[in-house]
């Protein structure tokens, strides 16, 4: 399997109360699909899954496997603290027609590679589909190492890895030794430096409030190769990731940014609060900033 493009892990948008609001979930994913991306992510981190019931995440499984209808890949989040939900998890995604799954490290635990190698697995035998693989090493406190790479490389479901370390020596160390395993952009500040490493696809939080430049971006330097253009465009970007990934209130300003779009967005769960003022005046300035930046170079209106 070959990932290419945008796959957005999807907000999903809670009521006051905190209930899922269902209807605004479905025009989340309709605009992603209307804007080009190539993958839906249901039950990533950017969704809040951590917030959910087990069953409020199958029910969400179900519903973006129906809203979708075959016309992006639906991949779905499979992650849970207990290796009992995973699986249940899993099966229910299988169940619900998934193309592929997103996997981490269990957090907590702190498994050996050997353990977290059986684990991946274990999820693989399971669902018999492609896996992406997700290092977050800050959220989960493991990283997928040299010997979880070599056990689990060997498998042809493991198709992808989302690598989110912040760690730059991994890109060719990845490339260059597990080159059957495809490299995916996990750090928002880091496109350019992945796609120069031959990433060809980016689970981009950002695109579920700039899914059509994000696709843009996306294919300029990973299609065309594009890196002078692509540079201009990181620029343009930069500062909104900087705010985004260095700013404590990612999922707040993912949403807020959402708000700032005119996209529906709603509340965060627990134990998440709501942004500051000032912290919403820095970020509605630079989305400012950004939207006509990014106008300007995609347009070529310079």
């Amino acid at each position: 399997m070959n990932f290419e493009g945008i796959y957005t892990p999807v907000i999903t948008p809670f009521n006051e109360d905190g209930s899922i609001d269902w209807e605004s979930y479905g025009e989340v994913i309709e605009w992603q699909i209307e804007n080009g991306v190539s993958g839906i992510i249901a039950g990533g981190s950017t969704g809040e899954f951590y917030a959910m019931s087990k069953e409020e995440r199958i029910q969400q499984f179900n519903f973006a496997s129906e809203k979708i209808n075959g016309r992006v890949e639906l991949m779905c989040g499979v992650n849970d603290i207990r290796v009992s939900e995973c699986l249940e998890i899993t099966v229910a995604a299988r169940d619900a027609g998934a193309q592929s799954l997103l996997v981490a490290a269990p957090p907590y635990s702190l498994p050996s590679e050997a353990e977290l190698a059986h684990h991946v697995l274990k999820i693989a035998d399971t669902a018999g589909l492609p896996i992406m693989l997700y290092n977050y090493p800050g959220r989960t406190g493991v990283e997928m190492g040299e010997e979880f790479l070599t056990t689990v490389s060997s498998n042809p479901l493991i198709a992808g890895i989302k690598e989110s370390s912040g760690d730059y020596s991994r890109l060719p160390y990845l490339t260059q030794n597990f080159s059957n395993i495809e490299l995916v952009v996990g750090g928002e500040e880091q496109v350019v430096e992945f796609a120069a490493w031959g990433a060809k696809a980016w689970v981009c939080a950002t695109a579920n409030f700039f899914p059509s430049e994000c696709v843009q971006f996306m294919d300029i330097i990973g299609k065309q190769s594009d890196f002078e253009r692509g540079k201009r465009i990181m620029d343009a970007f930069m500062p909104l990731m900087a705010v985004l990934e260095q700013g404590g209130k990612f999922l707040q300003c993912v949403k807020f940014g959402c708000e700032l779009q005119g996209r529906p967005s709603g509340i965060v769960r627990p134990p998440l609060l709501p942004m500051d003022n000032t912290l919403k005046q820095e970020m509605s300035n630079i989305v400012t900033i950004a939207r006509q930046a990014l106008d300007i170079i995609l347009n070529n209106k310079e």
